[in-house]
């Protein structure tokens, strides 16, 4: 590309790129930042802020305040932690950081840097979008307007609104193929090694799509050769191997502990019936996924076109992504086999540009009566369309008003695009090709912002992401800043927890800077999930996936778990846990701090396994765990002399109210209704009960419980949010009754248990603990050091159990142990103890030699073919001089 038209590329994409962004940057004038209210403030701007800082201070693998502690390397890769956009882009604001110009101590800045930040990504995709047409020998303009039909789509700013690290894809696919194409056409490999090592890395979730995607391109090459000096097909497939091997490798120090990560994770399978088609919405006038062009449906059915290979190409895979998108089984292998998740339609994006692009530039060769019967096809398909929906799919009266008005709009572009393709085949004026080309770019610019205001804007919630609601109590006042502070400055203990988060904002521990006991992401360790799920049951106040957060109020779990305070609104200041007293408060909100506290590194000598509490309540298992440990192999444990708590349950009398329940069926009549359970001889010393129920609503819908005055919630059977676990363990204050309350309807609910806590293992392990021996933690490695004068068998840590860390005893490696359920423990020498743990992501070692084999292979192909082309160009120079010297000779 000459410097004139790559500066005209440059200055065009940038210039294209504004103007997409146009409604948002209007908005953040106002401050209204461009980012989605939900996993936006949630998870994205939280995990940029929380990384950004870690990276920042050096601390690259490991984090305390990641919920309950983790690796957020590997867990987080799925996000940000390896991606090469945030990276670079964290590079700048580091600098900028360092002038002290600007704040990125908050999420707030976060939030609103993601204007900017998409401004410049969606810039380069253009111009590498633009110079991918370019290498197939598409002219300048048309390269440059299918581009924009690419990046200026519906999917780019959805991805980037919602799941900002999801829009770097649109940055790779281009690559990818500009560098497949080479490797066909040229048989050079770096382009292709560079862009599959850049989509390992950033992302191992996209990666797999775009994987699917390359396996569908070479094939759909194979059958429609684009050149006539093309490799040979087995040549190809060796050097595409060898391609994917060595990028592999490269990536390997980033992929490989992000997979292990995706792998330690737990997610319920999808278990409802995935249809083979589906018609979702409405692809030629309003999606959220993807918007056919205008001039994208005229051009496939002006036949002509088809005998241009390119064309033929893009219009063909075109026609196959189209299929998918209308598939949800297709959209479930997108996903992993999982749920059907739309996410991969950017692919089609990109066909669809190439298509209009190739389209554009041979609308010369095309007669007018081809261009008057794709518009009369392309007439019929818009009405059978508008039919389908205005008969089938039932839309909100507001939402049809909107739906009319685009329809409206549609139809007059399609007159308008008909015409000036007429007026151009007939009098074959360059002008009205330009015309042509500014109206498709200028109407994608006018329909993103159409699109960023009223669908993703107005529809999407992102109206009330402001300045004054991130400073908000829904999210993160000054006022719940300053009562977190006043525990920081007065609490000794660094590695103390807070038991506290704004409504169903699972990651405030991050956004405030403290240490929790919540966290949300898409990708967690799952010791910890079934700990909450399974082993332990802690209710979280809400059903979901991909979270924990709180302990349940349950006093026992916060001693063991380092969860010294307790902090909510005034309002909710009920079901208080046992041993809490009031610590501090403000205007709104209140701290509570417990008077029992356990030790961050405790030893002992009872040992329990997790086969011999199989069949013990939850009671059971925190008393094992308070005067004990519970190990998870069985092997030369001791024999178990816990006393087991009684179920009261059969001395309780179990009653309707307002509601029948015979047989573990519930039918409530009305929205107070449910069953209240009366206690037999309750003990004096009983301080709370543990009340056990499994419960599902049998029409499927989701539900609130109440028991007493705390409340929870469950998800309908059809939520891919939903856990499958049935099974509550509520802990509320002894009184004389305990009121289970829910909305009308017919539930199923069984095996009820009731538990009496007086809590003496809590008292008597808070007496008998030791203080906590020195220690040291620094970023990922922990130092303790530890004379065993009593003979103790075991220490336990409230440290996560996840692959990665590493024990040595004085000098000696030695196993770590699942302790607790879901915790870190292992075995004691007598005497001295120099314990040193130390974490790195899984197979990070292994995984880094790997990258510099790979690079270093790279380096090796990149030479053998530069040695490969200079050795070309000599044989070139060595036929030319035998040339001109026999024509010298035949002269003479």
């Amino acid at each position: 590309m000459k410097k004139r038209g790559l500066w005209l590329f440059i200055i065009g994409s940038l210039l294209v790129s504004v103007a997409t962004h146009f409604f948002f940057y209007q908005q953040w004038l106002d401050k209204h930042w461009m980012i989605g209210p939900n996993d936006g403030l949630s998870q994205i701007a939280t995990f940029k802020k929380f990384i950004y800082e870690n990276y920042k201070s050096g601390n690259f693998f490991y984090a305390w305040d990641f919920g309950l502690g983790g690796g957020f390397y590997s867990q987080l890769a799925y996000y940000f932690s390896t991606s090469l956009v945030f990276l670079l882009s964290s590079v700048v604001i580091f600098i900028l950081d360092s002038f002290q110009w600007i704040d990125p101590s908050n999420v707030e800045f976060w939030a609103q840097s993601n204007l900017f930040i998409s401004i410049i990504r969606l810039s380069v995709i253009l111009f590498i979008t633009s110079h991918t047409f370019r290498y197939m020998k598409i002219q300048a303009f048309p390269a440059f307007t299918g581009a924009v039909i690419y990046g200026c789509s519906v999917m780019y700013m959805r991805h980037v609104v919602y799941w900002e690290f999801f829009a770097d894809a649109f940055i790779w696919l281009p690559l990818v193929v500009l560098g497949l194409e080479k490797l066909i056409r040229e048989g050079k490999q770096s382009w292709l090694i560079f862009a599959m090592s850049a989509t390992l890395i950033s992302n191992f979730y996209f990666a797999y799509i775009q994987l699917i995607f390359l396996i569908l391109y070479v094939l759909g090459r194979w059958v429609i050769p684009l050149t006539d000096n093309e490799l040979p097909r087995i040549k190809q497939f060796k050097l595409l191997v060898t391609s994917g091997l060595v990028s592999f490798c490269i990536s390997a120090v980033a992929f490989i502990p992000a997979v292990y990560g995706f792998f330690n994770n737990y997610r319920p399978p999808y278990d409802r019936e995935i249809p083979l088609f589906d018609l979702i919405d409405n692809i030629l006038f309003a999606s959220p996924y993807i918007v056919l062009p205008v001039v994208f449906v005229l051009l496939i059915f002006t036949f002509p076109l088809y005998r241009n290979r390119l064309f033929r190409f893009f219009a063909v895979f075109s026609f196959v992504l189209l299929i998918f998108h209308l598939s949800p089984l297709a959209a479930s292998a997108f996903n992993g086999f999982s749920a059907p998740q739309y996410r991969f339609e950017y692919l089609l994006s990109f066909t669809i540009g190439g298509c209009v692009a190739i389209g554009l530039q041979r609308l010369n060769k095309i007669a007018v009566r081809f261009i008057c019967l794709a518009s009369f096809i392309s007439l019929c398909i818009y009405l059978l369309s508008i039919d389908y929906f205005d008969f089938n799919i039932k839309i909100p009266k507001r939402a049809a008003t909107e739906f009319s008005a685009v329809m409206i709009t549609v139809f007059v572009l399609f007159i308008m695009f008909i015409i000036l393709m007429v007026l151009y085949v007939y009098f074959q004026k360059k002008v009205l090709l330009v015309t042509i080309q500014l109206f498709v770019i200028l109407w994608s610019i006018v329909s993103v912002n159409t699109a960023a205001k009223y669908g993703i804007t107005e529809n999407g919630g992102l109206e009330k992401v402001t300045h004054h609601y991130l400073m908000s109590d829904q999210y993160n006042s000054a006022e719940q800043r300053n009562l977190i502070e006043q525990v920081k400055r007065q609490e000794p203990d660094s590695l103390s927890r807070i038991d506290w988060m704004t409504s169903m904002r699972y990651n405030t521990p991050i956004v405030q800077n403290f240490n929790g006991t919540s966290l949300y992401s898409s990708i967690a360790n799952k010791a910890l999930l079934w700990f909450y799920w399974r082993d332990l049951k802690v209710d979280t106040g809400h059903e979901t996936v991909s979270r924990y957060g709180t302990l349940g109020n349950r006093a026992n779990l916060h001693a063991l778990l380092q969860t010294t305070y307790w902090m909510r609104k005034k309002s909710q200041e009920v079901n208080v846990p046992y041993g809490f007293k009031k610590f501090a408060e403000s205007n709104k909100y209140v701290i509570y701090k417990s008077d029992f506290s356990l030790p961050f590194i405790r030893t002992g000598k009872n040992i329990y396994s997790e086969k011999q509490l199989q069949t013990a309540s939850v009671l059971d298992r925190e008393h094992a765990m308070l005067s004990g440990v519970v190990f998870e192999e069985e092997a030369t444990r001791q024999k178990l002399d816990l006393i087991k708590e009684k179920n009261a349950i059969k001395q309780a009398t179990i009653k309707g109210v307002g509601a029948k329940y015979q047989n573990n069926h519930l039918s409530v009549a009305n929205d107070k209704g449910g069953i209240d359970i009366i206690p037999g001889s309750v003990q004096k010393s009983t301080k709370d009960f543990y009340i056990g129920f499994s419960i599902k609503n049998v029409n499927g819908d989701g539900f609130p419980i109440k028991v007493n005055k705390y409340r929870t919630t469950r998800k309908p059977a059809h939520s891919i949010y939903k856990t499958n676990i049935n099974d509550l363990i509520i802990r509320v204050p002894a009184k004389d009754i305990i009121s289970i309350r829910l909305p009308k309807g017919e539930y199923e609910l069984k095996n009820l248990t009731l538990y009496e806590e007086d809590y003496k293992e809590l008292h008597q392990a808070v007496q008998a603990a030791d203080h906590s021996p020195s220690f040291t933690w620094e970023k990922n490695k922990l130092t303790i050091d530890y004379n065993n004068q009593t003979r103790e068998k075991w220490m336990a840590l409230p440290i996560p159990f996840e692959k990665g860390w590493k024990l040595w005893i004085n000098g000696k490696e030695q196993a770590i142990e699942k302790a607790n359920y879901a915790f870190i423990g292992f075995k004691l020498y007598n005497g001295e103890n120099h314990i040193e743990m130390v974490y790195h992501p899984p197979y990070f070692f292994p995984a880094l030699a790997l990258t510099i084999i790979g690079l270093f292979a790279w380096a090796m192909l990149y030479l053998r073919s530069k040695r490969r082309e200079s050795g070309h160009l000599n044989n070139q120079s060595v036929k030319m001089r035998s040339l001109l010297m026999k024509v010298d000779k035949s002269r003479d």
